[in-house]
């Protein structure tokens, strides 16, 4: 059955990819569907088998590397953080896949679309699934690749090549790192196997190493680097520049990629890693840094973007920053939790913005919005929840995972554990501003877009909303059931052998007064943006309209695309131009294929003048010809 899981992703994206033509759209629609919630059927049980106390599932595919002492198979392993993992994308995937049979019907290429999803989902799983470091990056390049070919899916406009390129660009980044951790951990340890590195990683604590002329601990190397791998994946400050930008592709793309499952895949490397993380206390602070700054960061520029989606995105980057930075106090169980609720109430925010474009025609900016809740109720209602669950409200999923992850904060001995809280708290009221801005923006006050546009809006077609109620639940209900198993008393048990704890991890109960914070102000904000954002408009726009520096610093998202484009697009494009005009035009050009071509003419061009058609002419020229051979054999 777990072959089952991994392959038939894979069968649907050969299907469509090579026979849709031939087949028909509702034929690769159903088919890549059927075989997604075949995997995703297939999940729950291996999950089920978890929760009931099953041990390590290791299939072997085949003997993949035997090269000296090195000796790897492709293999499916599935223990309990694996099987949390494939609910997650697998289930995901497959509503998503749902979904896109209704948001890309009238798309001329949905067989080639629906392929990708499933080639993403495959490449997903043999990421999760890997039981060595060479077929997790395997995975890693995998979903690199479909995340490519989804961002720029629709490569007719340049803006999503553009997207796409960016993104690719931006993850070889962060895959460097990962590739020179995995080379330093087969240079130490002589195997690539999770099994054999975790079990030597305890005699190597005493190792040094140079690195740029600075000694340093071989474990807090090879941590940073594994960090930086994830930071890119997983869209962290500095790296992150991506992400937005991929909100270029069709909106399911966006709820499957760049929400729930490819972006986690970076949280998912350190907890899987942790063996290894909890024996450097400087990569971890160095999460918790990162981590927590994302979450800050991306929080503050959601405030004021006007494209639904890419407010969204920032979301995701705030929420990831709020993973790592539990996994960096040593709550590796705590971030999967927020994963996996993140993972539900995040792909119900996305799809719920794909409903609101496709009954505005494509429109995507909030400001020309506004008014529609009559018009799309049920998208209203599922976007509500989802926003409730965002923000943590009580007893919704949010609530349990982001409040578990600041309380673990709070008690963190770590040096930045401080720093974490602090920032924690006052990023979860900048999510409240930042979503409920969305949600009056959109459904509430007078429509702001053309009049003729209004008359048409309407509900999303049943296979939209479907995948909406399914999520919706999710959101709602996936933290109270799970709380208990996942970060409960007797998590411990429940995770065994999937996450490594070096001292024992017990989350207790802080002070009264820190639980209400963020319930209070959350309840405050849904007040307080109603009176900012429908009452009385104009208190925000005159702000806006003074030309603040502040303001137009976070519409520009602290600038970073415009260093970055100082720092390294500038000065390599103009070293790339100097080489292509100079070395390649002129030199290698000028002195290679022109110039000898160029010789060649000159020389055809006077062999030409010989061609006269006077006879006397043609017997001088063998008469030369014989002169020189016979000289030529007499010397």
């Amino acid at each position: 059955m777990a072959y089952l899981i991994i392959f038939s992703p894979l069968l649907g994206f050969l299907i469509a990819g090579l026979l849709g033509r031939k087949i028909g759209d509702i034929a690769s629609q159903v088919i890549t569907c059927f075989l997604i919630f075949v995997s995703t059927v297939l999940s729950f049980f291996y999950l089920y088998l978890f929760i009931n106390g099953s041990s390590v599932l290791n299939f072997v595919i085949f003997k993949w590397i035997a090269s000296g002492d090195l000796n790897l198979n492709w293999s499916i392993y599935i223990d309990t953080l694996t099987s949390v993992m494939l609910v997650v994308v697998t289930s995901i995937s497959f509503l998503v896949h749902i979904y896109s049979i209704g948001y890309m019907q009238h798309d001329p290429d949905k067989p080639r679309f629906m392929g990708y999803l499933s080639l993403f989902t495959f490449a997903m799983l043999m990421l999760v699934t890997s039981d060595n470091f060479l077929q997790l990056f395997f995975g890693w390049e995998g979903v690199g690749l479909a995340s490519y070919l989804l961002i720029g899916f629709w490569f007719k406009k340049p803006s999503a090549n553009a997207a796409a390129i960016k993104a690719f660009i931006v993850n070889r980044v962060g895959d460097f790192g990962l590739a020179i951790a995995v080379f330093m951990i087969f240079k130490y340890t002589g195997s690539l196997n999770f099994s054999d590195v975790f079990q030597k990683m305890p005699s190597l604590l005493n190792e040094k190493i140079y690195f740029l002329g600075n000694e340093g601990s071989l474990i807090t190397y090879i941590c940073v680097f594994l960090f930086i791998g994830a930071m890119g994946k997983s869209a962290q400050l500095f790296l992150h520049t991506w992400l937005p930008d991929a909100m270029e592709g069709p909106t399911p793309v966006s709820a499957l990629i760049h929400a729930a499952t490819m972006v986690t895949a970076g949280v998912f490397l350190i907890v899987r890693c942790s063996p290894l993380f909890e024996y450097s206390e400087v990569a971890k602070d160095l999460i918790i840094l990162i981590g927590a700054s994302t979450a800050f960061f991306a929080a503050t520029v959601g405030l004021v973007q006007n494209d639904i989606k890419k407010i969204i995105a920032y979301s995701t980057c705030s929420q990831l920053g709020y993973m790592f930075f539990a996994a960096g106090v040593g709550a590796y169980h705590i971030a999967i939790f927020h994963l996996f609720t993140h993972a539900f109430f995040k792909a119900l925010l996305f799809l719920c913005a794909g409903s609101v474009i496709h009954s505005l025609n494509e429109e995507q900016d909030i400001t020309k919005m506004g008014g529609i809740y009559k018009k799309i109720p049920f998208t209203y209602i599922f976007m509500i929840i989802g926003t409730l669950a965002i923000t943590g409200f009580p007893l919704l999923s949010g609530f349990y995972s982001k409040d578990a992850i600041l309380e673990a904060a709070y008690f963190s001995n770590s040096y930045f554990g401080g720093y974490a809280t602090v920032i924690g708290v006052l990023t979860a009221i900048l999510t409240s501003i930042y979503s409920w801005r969305l949600i009056y923006k959109t459904f509430h006050g007078n429509y702001r877009g053309e009049s003729d546009k209004y008359k048409n809006i309407h509900e999303s077609p049943l296979v939209i909303l479907i995948p909406l109620f399914l999520l919706t639940l999710g959101a709602a209900l996936s933290g109270f059931v799970f709380k208990d198993l996942f970060i409960g008393n007797d998590h411990q048990d429940f995770w065994r052998t999937s996450i490594f704890f070096k001292d024992e991890f017990i989350l207790k109960h802080p002070p009264l007064w820190f639980l209400m914070i963020t319930p209070i102000f959350g309840l405050l904000v849904i007040v307080g943006a109603y009176f900012l954002y429908i009452k009385n408009e104009n208190i925000l726009e005159n702000i806006k309209n003074s030309n603040l520096p502040f303001y137009n610093f976070l519409l520009n998202k602290w600038y970073f695309d415009e260093i970055y484009d100082f720092i390294f697009t500038r000065p390599s494009k103009a070293i790339g131009s100097f080489f292509w005009h100079k070395g390649d035009i002129k030199f290698i050009d000028g002195f290679g294929p022109n110039g000898f071509a160029k010789i060649i003419k000159i020389i055809s061009e006077r062999a030409v003048l010989f061609q006269s058609g006077y006879l006397y002419h043609y017997a001088f020229v063998i008469l030369i010809g014989l002169t020189i051979l016979l000289t030529y054999l007499l010397i």
